[in-house]
C-alpha cells in the first residue's frame, strides 16, 4: 500500500484555509484538501496560532505537450 507523504504546518495567528492553500499549492481554491485532511481541525473562519495542520503533497499530473503550441508548453 502506498503512503501519502505530507507536511505538517503550524498556524500563525490570522491565517486561514485558503492561505495555506495558497502557500503550499498556488491555488487557494484547493483547500478542501487541508480540510479532508484535517479532521480533527475545527473549520473557522481564521486560524488561532500554533495549531498544527497536515499538508498532503499532490502529485502533479503528466501532460503531453507535443501537439501544444510553444506558449502553452511548460519550460
Amino acid at each position: 500500500m502506498a503512503q501519502t507523504q505530507y507536511l505538517e504546518h503550524v498556524t500563525v495567528a490570522g491565517e486561514r484555509w485558503d492561505t495555506v492553500a495558497w502557500n503550499y499549492y498556488g491555488d487557494p481554491t484547493l483547500y478542501s484538501r487541508l480540510v479532508f485532511a484535517n479532521p480533527s481541525v475545527a473549520v473557522e473562519p481564521v486560524f488561532e496560532a500554533g495549531i498544527v495542520l497536515i499538508v498532503p503533497i499532490l502529485q502533479k499530473s503528466v501532460v503531453m505537450t507535443t501537439n501544444l503550441p510553444p506558449w502553452k508548453r511548460s519550460a
